[in-house]
């Protein structure tokens, strides 16, 4: 296994230090109970509980919160860099229904980054009171950077321990 090297501590700091400023200000995930778990350049990870609240007619969790869900990784996966970037668009395929009680974890990765554009998968799974993990949706995100700094970034950037 490769040793990190201090450019990739100033990576993960950078990435933890956005992730930690977008975060505290989206009221939205963290209004719906979401927490961020890990993050890593190019990479977070978000939780969320299913409730009550989230279960539509059919007696599963609304698609759209699903969706809401894999939108929060993907948007703190593409802003690791230290540069404010917004969605262009995102896809989405459900493949399994998730019901009150599980656990929902989204899993961002990048796939590619190009010019000021990005391409990121998110795996949506659920995890039931029961322990049993099934996917429930893939969600492919396309980023672009806006090319200005994080108003916050102040100078994290350049530190490099």
């Amino acid at each position: 296994m490769a040793e990190s090297g201090p450019e990739d501590d100033k990576a993960m700091k950078l990435a933890r230090h956005c992730a930690e400023a977008m975060w505290a200000d989206d009221a939205a995930s963290v209004g719906l109970g979401m927490q961020l778990r890990s993050v890593a350049p190019g990479y977070a990870r978000v939780t969320m509980a299913a409730t009550k609240q989230m279960v539509n007619g059919h007696g599963i969790v609304h698609g759209g919160l699903v969706a809401t869900l894999a939108d929060s990784a993907f948007a703190v996966a593409c802003n690791t860099y230290g540069e404010v970037t917004v969605a262009a668009g995102f896809d989405i395929a459900f493949v399994a229904p998730s019901r009150l009680g599980d656990e929902l974890a989204a899993e961002a990765v990048e796939r590619v980054r190009f010019g000021r554009s990005g391409l990121y998968d998110v795996s949506v799974r659920a995890t039931d009171p029961a322990s049993q993990v099934r996917l429930v949706a893939e969600f492919r995100g396309r980023s672009r950077s806006l090319g200005r700094p994080f108003p916050s970034l102040g100078d994290a950037s350049e530190e490099t321990t």
